[in-house]
């Protein structure tokens, strides 16, 4: 990022337009505290979030954590693509992203073709030498695979892939260093109170969780969505219009991908990108979204006259 801010001083950026602090979270609250800043736009972990919103009193717009999901629709097409559409969006970037994809709900027409197979298989070939998978910066090895260990106690819960930790490295403790990891767990399962809360924590690495659904199944799925409290990434994949109509009209992420190609992550820089749901929610990457964040409607009424020279004091009303 100080780069970044160098490269924009030698593009002509007046070095007093930004201030740039490099620091801990602690320090970074105590300047805003004392600051006392009339917005702030953040971008990190819910639990941040909601410190700030009450430190800041309301005074903050939220990009925040994103458990986003992804549903395969019912007409199968293109495998080789969504197949690589999903191992791009689980696991680029060791999961590492705001719009990682956390959950898959399968289609049980996906199930029946060999997408589980392509999934592992591109998840296999990941690596560590050429980088395309890595170390994690906010999730031990540790808590990720206790995370899969509690989802595989849950009836019908099994490790699809990956679970194992990366071999001959020398990342340090601190981080985590995991294969890319799915657990399929059952729908009906999911929805059950305890496991839904455990299903649906964000991981922040290379890890998802896979389920299947049924066609009179569609209401579990749309329920499971609701139930979610950060409405980041979505995507809908399907070129079924109705399908589409359906799903889309009872979700809310605030930035939703629909048809065969859709994806959950790689948001090009000409389209909104944030979360939907609640009016703290940020966009970044759009005039409209700037606007959103930075800006407030303010009304100018001007009234400068003439006032009539004959014009008299009236009655009161």
């Amino acid at each position: 990022m100080e780069q970044m801010m160098r490269l924009l001083h030698y593009c002509g950026l007046p070095e007093e337009d930004v201030d740039f602090v490099n620091s801990d979270g602690k320090t970074m609250n105590k300047i805003l505290m004392e600051a006392n800043p009339r917005m702030t736009l953040f971008t990190g972990s819910s639990r941040i979030a909601e410190k700030l919103a009450v430190d800041l009193n309301g005074r903050v717009k939220l990009e925040d954590a994103g458990f986003d999901w992804k549903i395969l629709g019912p007409d199968v097409g293109e495998a080789d693509y969504v197949a690589w559409v999903c191992d791009q969006d689980a696991y680029a970037c060791s999961g590492q992203k705001c719009s990682a994809q956390s959950i898959l709900f399968m289609h049980e027409n996906w199930a029946a073709t060999p997408l589980l197979s392509k999934l592992k298989e591109l998840a296999e070939r990941r690596k560590l030498e050429d980088l395309t998978v890595g170390p994690v910066l906010t999730v031990t090895t540790e808590a990720m695979l206790d995370h899969v260990n509690k989802l595989l106690k849950i009836p019908g819960a099994k490790l699809l892939f990956g679970g194992k930790p990366l071999e001959n490295h020398s990342i340090p403790s601190i981080y985590g260093a995991v294969k890319p990891t799915a657990v399929y767990v059952p729908l009906d399962e999911i929805l059950k109170h305890g496991n839904y809360e455990l299903v649906t924590k964000e991981i922040f690495g290379p890890f998802q969780v896979v389920t299947e659904y049924k066609k009179s199944q569609l209401s579990m799925v749309l329920e499971a969505l609701e139930r979610m409290h950060a409405h980041l990434t979505a995507a809908v994949v399907s070129n079924d219009p109705l399908f589409l109509q359906e799903v889309i009209g009872q979700s809310v992420n605030g930035t939703t991908y629909a048809g065969l190609r859709a994806r959950t992550t790689g948001a090009p820089q000409n389209h909104w990108f944030g979360p939907a749901g609640d009016p703290r929610g940020a966009g970044i990457g759009t005039p409209e979204a700037i606007k959103l964040v930075w800006s407030c409607h303010r009304e100018i009424i001007y009234d400068i006259g003439p006032v009539l020279q004959l014009w008299e004091i009236p009655p009161s009303t």
